[in-house]
């Protein structure tokens, strides 16, 4: 069986993550939680691709499809501090010229800050992803919006992939009483 990472749900743990982070590593989370995109996809976008825009057009390594993601005002805000020419990674390594870091280093920085937020949750790379879709999911977006943007190919798939539980629906049920 695949490691499986999860998404973090709590908003204090986002906001402790946020504040664990710094300069290029914070931008990396706060644009992996606002994008939900892969993180291949994630660490390929140039300054320009974001500063000045209202949208990101991406093409998604996985699938090959072209995605036009609408930047929330938090990225746009953050777009506008980014250091760089419009040509120069988001996240720059700091080996070798123009290249992105690393989904190796990515993960290390996610992990290494979660050691310091003091989350004790299954932490990579892809928990950035998982994070978006459980926080669309409970600001109440419909599972099947929320499905469509992870390309799934039903709503049971996407309420396992963003870590909806059994005890979590059965909380939900029990929650309304007339």
């Amino acid at each position: 069986m695949a490691n499986t990472v999860d998404a973090i749900k709590n908003k204090r743990d986002i906001e402790r993550m946020k504040k664990a982070l710094h300069g290029r590593d914070l931008v990396m989370f706060v644009l992996g939680v606002s994008l939900g995109l892969r993180i291949s996809d994630l660490l390929t976008i140039r300054v320009g691709d974001l500063r000045g825009q209202s949208h990101l057009t991406i093409k998604e390594g996985k699938t090959g499809k072209t995605r036009d993601i609408k930047l929330s005002s938090t990225v746009v805000k953050l777009a506008q501090k980014l250091d760089g020419d419009d040509d120069s990674y988001v996240f720059q390594s700091r080996k070798g010229v123009n290249k992105p870091i690393s989904r190796v280093q990515a993960y290390r920085v996610l992990n290494a800050a979660a050691v310091r937020a003091g989350i004790n949750i299954d932490i990579g790379t892809h928990t950035l992803r998982k994070t978006f879709g459980y926080q669309l999911y409970s600001k109440g977006i419909n599972i099947t919006r929320i499905m469509k943007v992870f390309g799934h190919s039903s709503e049971a798939q996407t309420l396992k992939y963003i870590g909806i539980t059994a005890d979590e629906i059965d909380a939900a049920y029990e929650a309304i009483e007339i």
